[in-house]
């Protein structure tokens, strides 16, 4: 009896203790959902928030005078003259290419905006079609590139094509999970309207910063025969591009991203604790006080999660080469420290805390690490998906731009090819980072208190939870055959010393 009163009051104990901790986590939560007070908002990475305007007023002056130079007329601006010894000019005009580079823009905003449009019928067969078309559609652009005898991105686009099919293979048992979580994170996204009027604003505002740059490009393409200066310039060019649509785009992710956890902790869009104006408030700050950390998580963070993703598809299907799997394993454990200060789900602390980029990335990764959620988002491969289908569009644009290009200029196909492939990659991205951030939040809501996903969706909170358990129980395992494994070899040492 004695016993028996001992374990029940324990259990009592711990029941109390775990109530407790969820109230104090969700207490915290709101209190940090409070923090879309403007006396709590500092600014923050203001000096990359500087790097980043001077380098599109920088950027926007030299797109102009490459541009105008050649604009109607030859060497307009007589500058010919002082790149005479650098690059090969000829009697191409702006104009000849700037249409084409106008098609890029139209084709690759239809296409986003297609996207947002069918997101709430056909997001999932959508998804599944990137997956699998991708390494055909890969595979095809780079037999028309032997074709036309460009060999250098015939190679290219069959190693693309290569490490796509291989990527697939490798996570073909984690698809299904993938394809649950995103299916619930448009389902979310798909009852908010104001957030795809905000993507749609958004590609406006890309569509019209690449007016200006195609202008510029356009230029570039038309004084040159395809020589190593000109190309190099096009290169400079593309990763301003980059640069500045991963802004826009990590922009509309700050903004969803915090409207969406708001939501789901505090019950719904339409709860009396939901704090007013919420989509404005975090418009506000994303393009203000917190501008600066999302110019300065943009540089790195799309390079660092692309190549993680490559690392641990391959490093699954290693087996037991140990030699490989050292070498793979070193390489695997740099990205993850680097992950741990540059990662997309800061983007939600952005949101939500105001803080800076690189404690907000810490501090997402040590809660997933402390919580074992990061053995989920380890497990998940949405945002590789959500690549899959940007690519895919970034490649139909290409194609678009190119055939039009090949009918009247053939030496130019890759050279306009690949920059309105980039075009169509950034405004087909501004489409699907609605998704990628209710995904973010949804894992960062689960860390922080799993019952505010049991409240939201039951049915999904055990899947999560029954996915949670396996992978730990996985990773238990291999920890233990690693370490049977070591005392093994040293056993084996000490019994046959060299």
């Amino acid at each position: 009896m004695s016993d028996s009163n001992v374990s029940s009051s324990s259990s009592d104990s711990a029941s109390t203790a775990t109530v407790d901790r969820n109230v104090g986590r969700s207490q915290r939560i709101i209190d940090g959902g409070q923090t879309f007070s403007p006396d709590l908002r500092h600014w923050r990475d203001v000096f990359w928030l500087a790097i980043f305007i001077i380098h599109l007023i920088g950027l926007g002056f030299v797109l102009a005078v490459l541009g105008l130079n050649r604009f109607k007329k030859l060497d307009r601006l007589n500058i010919d003259r002082y790149t005479n010894r650098v690059w090969e000019n000829n009697n191409g005009l702006t104009e000849n290419y700037w249409p084409k580079y106008a098609v890029a823009g139209g084709v690759g905003t239809a296409l986003g905006w297609t996207w947002l449009l069918l997101l709430g019928s056909r997001a999932n067969q959508m998804m599944k079609v990137s997956v699998h078309i991708l390494t055909t559609y890969l595979a095809v652009i780079s037999v028309l590139c032997f074709w036309c005898k460009q060999f250098f991105w015939g190679v290219a686009f069959a190693t693309g094509a290569a490490l796509q099919f291989l990527y697939v293979i490798s996570v073909i048992d984690r698809l299904p999970f993938t394809m649950l979580v995103l299916q619930k994170a448009v389902k979310l996204v798909w009852s908010l309207p104001e957030v795809m009027r905000v993507a749609y604003a958004f590609m406006v505002v890309m569509l019209l910063w690449m007016g200006i740059w195609s202008f510029g490009a356009a230029g570039v393409v038309a004084s040159s025969r395809g020589d190593l200066g000109r190309w190099w310039l096009l290169v400079v060019l593309s990763v301003s591009l980059f640069w500045t649509g991963a802004v826009l785009c990590n922009t509309v992710h700050v903004i969803v991203s915090g409207l969406v956890f708001l939501i789901l902790i505090h019950g719904g869009q339409n709860a009396s604790s939901m704090p007013p104006n919420s989509l404005m408030k975090s418009l506000r700050y994303a393009v203000t006080t917190s501008f600066g950390s999302i110019c300065y998580g943009s540089l790195f963070t799309a390079a660092i999660r692309t190549l993680r993703w490559e690392i641990r598809g391959f490093r699954s299907k290693i087996g037991n080469n140990e030699c490989l799997l050292c070498c793979v394993d070193f390489l695997f454990q740099l990205v993850e420290t680097l992950v741990r200060f540059f990662n997309k789900y800061a983007y939600v602390q952005i949101a939500i805390h105001g803080k800076g980029f690189n404690r907000s990335a810490r501090d997402a990764w040590e809660l997933f690490q402390s919580t074992g959620v990061e053995a989920l988002v380890a497990y998940d491969c949405s945002g590789a998906v959500l690549l899959m289908g940007t690519v895919l569009g970034g490649l139909i644009t290409g194609t678009c731009a190119g055939i039009w290009t090949w009918i009247n200029w053939r030496d130019r196909v890759i050279m306009v090819g690949s920059t309105a492939m980039l075009m169509g990659m950034v405004l087909v991205g501004l489409a699907m980072v609605v998704v990628e951030s209710a995904v973010t939040s949804i894992y960062v809501c689960y860390a922080e208190d799993p019952s505010l996903i049991q409240r939201w969706d039951p049915q999904f909170f055990n899947q999560m939870s029954e996915t949670l358990h396996q992978r730990l129980q996985h990773r238990s395992a291999r920890a233990r055959e690693v370490l049977s494994h070591n005392q093994l070899d040293g056993h084996m040492q000490d019994t046959y010393p060299v």
